[in-house]
């Protein structure tokens, strides 16, 4: 009797878990990739596509979802919420889509704010195989030089600089070559980025498994006994890289990926993954980052949803059960309401859960709960240079510089945070500088004889926060002054590194927090979301920072689910849309790529046979 019952139940069991995997329609197949196109260059067909301003009569009838926010993150959830027949729509504030991976052009020069370059898209990689979904095989990508990133450290006479070179052996072996002294260093830091990337799906498995289950493998010890990661996923950089080597330049080297934390008080797991990220390669859209959500708003498009720009989105609408319905879109003096049973925030946790939600749910205690997981990250300053010249006259390529002052990154960082402000401009510790249009083959046949420079690095909010009120572009001389010091000492620093750049400049703008704020509605101009800090990292705290909130039917993507970057909000919206689905559309990828993988073989394979006929 009793295994009678123990038979139908395994057999009950064993048919949900089959018809919640694989019963239900995939977002993701072979046959919605076809060849890429011709590349539109017609600007003002882009804009069609790209700069679409919110009207009531082009807002989709039926609506299954509504996306708050045009990044990556959303346009991930979006797209592949679309590719399995349902009807969503993407919320813009801004008048272009694209957040982070739009382009602005001035005075002729395109500059990207958020896309200077991606890695594992090598084929049949996971990332490439989600980027050819979701933009149906659209987006072309051009590998850039081997010799992707330069880590310089030190200033003028006392200045060291290391190369980092992309190859599946090369980029160990070229390192180990620059620090001949440390090769167990090396040897021991790439086998610990190598666990890092292959045991990185067990962490986002806390997000798809019921939180209570979650919950208890961590605490009941089960999940430490599977791996290390996840005690990994919470050691500072500094602990492990004071442990593997005394040689601070190759410290720095092992974190030189900075987003506003110190090394001290980041993940070793999280920087060891943006070095591995690049390691099959380094990678740039072909025609520049808007070529993202230009393809992603087609796809949107193509099963009958919309990206729609110029909506800011003032608040989420909550019924009376506390359930989410819809959202209130701001068009002028009138708020315009469009309603859908599920609402996806890609704008953060902090702009969602303080500044859409009723004040009424805002001060719910599982909210609350929800916001001291995380804190508010560090801002960043942004110069863009252009300069009538091609990359050839100005000496430039398409490798990345990472300059450091000197190699304590926790004291250097330390102390630039703690100036006041008017101290802090001219002693800026580090920045990130690239080249866009050295990356993009077509840059020049879309700007003939122009070249452009972003720099990038990180700022206290603070000083910035006395025009926080002020309108753009209308803040005021102080402001602009403020503001000039920063990039003066900026390009001043890169001129160092090349000196052809001070003669062809033809212009210049720094684009602050309060910039940041405007363009992005990133909170308090941090671009990188939420504080990427040890505490966000801790296996329990990721357990519980999941897409599904204590709103019904509100669910959030992007930066603050997973991690950082362009593919850490990509992988955000990807969880999102498993969540809102109720399906974990992952399995659905992988199943995908290992049919890609056994084609490949097949392929060559047959290549192999007609040869040796």
């Amino acid at each position: 009797m009793w295994s009678l019952v123990l038979l139908v139940w395994f057999l009950l069991w064993a048919g949900g878990t089959y018809w919640y995997l694989f019963s239900r329609r995939s977002p993701f197949t072979e046959e919605s990739v076809r060849p890429p196109g011709p590349m539109e260059l017609d600007q003002k067909k882009r804009d069609k596509v790209l700069k679409q301003g919110f009207t009531r009569e082009k807002v989709p009838q039926n609506l299954d979802a509504i996306v708050i926010g045009s990044g990556i993150g959303g346009m991930t959830a979006a797209a592949t919420m679309a590719k399995t027949g349902k009807r969503v729509l993407v919320l813009e504030q801004h008048d272009q889509a694209g957040g982070c991976c739009h382009t602005f052009t001035e005075k002729g020069f395109e500059f990207d704010v958020g896309v200077h370059y991606l890695g594992q898209l090598h084929e049949n990689s996971l990332f490439r195989v989600v980027m050819d979904q979701i933009t149906e095989g659209q987006l072309q990508f051009v590998e850039l030089d081997q010799h992707f990133d330069t880590v310089v450290i030190g200033t003028r006479e006392e200045q060291r600089q290391y190369t980092l070179y992309s190859g599946k052996t090369e980029m160990e072996e070229h390192l180990k070559k620059q620090f001949p002294a440390d090769v167990r260093a090396v040897g021991e830091f790439f086998r610990m980025m190598k666990m890092s990337a292959r045991r990185t799906p067990f962490l986002a498995s806390l997000k798809l498994m019921p939180c209570w289950l979650g919950m208890f493998l961590l605490k009941s010890g089960i999940a430490d006994l599977c791996s290390s990661v996840f005690r990994l996923i919470g050691t500072s950089a500094t602990e492990v890289v004071n442990r593997l080597t005394s040689n601070k330049d190759l410290q720095i080297v092992f974190a030189y990926y900075f987003y506003g934390v110190p090394p001290k008080d980041s993940s070793c797991l999280i920087n060891a993954l943006m070095l591995q990220h690049f390691k099959r390669g380094a990678y740039y859209p072909k025609g520049g980052a808007s070529e993202i959500p230009f393809h992603i708003t087609k796809v949107i498009q193509k099963y009958g949803g919309n990206v729609l720009v110029r909506a800011p989105v003032s608040r989420i609408l909550v019924d009376s059960k506390g359930a989410a319905y819809g959202v209130a879109v701001r068009k002028g003096q009138e708020e315009v309401e469009v309603r859908a049973p599920i609402i996806i925030s890609n704008c953060g946790l902090f702009n969602t859960f303080k500044r859409l939600l009723p004040p009424e749910i805002q001060s719910k205690p599982e909210i609350q709960q929800r916001l001291d997981m995380v804190r508010p990250g560090r801002a960043s300053l942004l110069l863009f240079s252009g300069f009538d010249a091609t990359p050839e006259e100005l000496g430039i390529t398409s490798t990345s510089y990472w300059v450091f002052k000197n190699n304590d990154m926790d004291g250097m960082m330390e102390e630039f945070f703690s100036l006041e402000k008017d101290e802090a401009p001219e002693n800026i510790p580090m920045m990130f500088l690239t080249f866009p249009s050295a990356k993009d083959p077509t840059s020049q046949i879309r700007h003939p004889g122009k070249s452009c420079m972003t720099i990038l690095t990180m700022v206290n909010y603070e000083w910035f926060e006395e025009w926080k009120d002020s309108t753009v572009k209308k803040r005021g001389d102080d402001y602009v002054q403020y503001k000039t010091r920063f990039g003066k000492c900026l390009f001043d620093w890169a001129c160092v590194l090349f000196p052809k750049l001070r003669e062809k400049l033809v212009y210049q703008d720094v684009a602050t927090p309060l910039t940041n704020t405007h363009y992005l509605n990133s909170y308090r101009g941090a671009i990188y979301s939420a504080d990427h800090n040890l505490g966000r990292f801790k296996a329990e705290v990721m357990a519980k920072n999941r897409c599904d909130t204590p709103i019904k039917n509100l669910y959030i993507s992007g930066q603050d689910l997973f991690s950082c970057g362009i593919v850490g909000a990509l992988h955000g919206g990807l969880l999102c849309a498993s969540a809102a689905l109720g399906q974990i559309v992952y399995i659905n990828l992988l199943l995908l790529k290992k049919k890609l993988k056994r084609k490949k073989a097949r392929e060559m394979a047959e290549q192999v046979k007609n040869k040796v006929q």
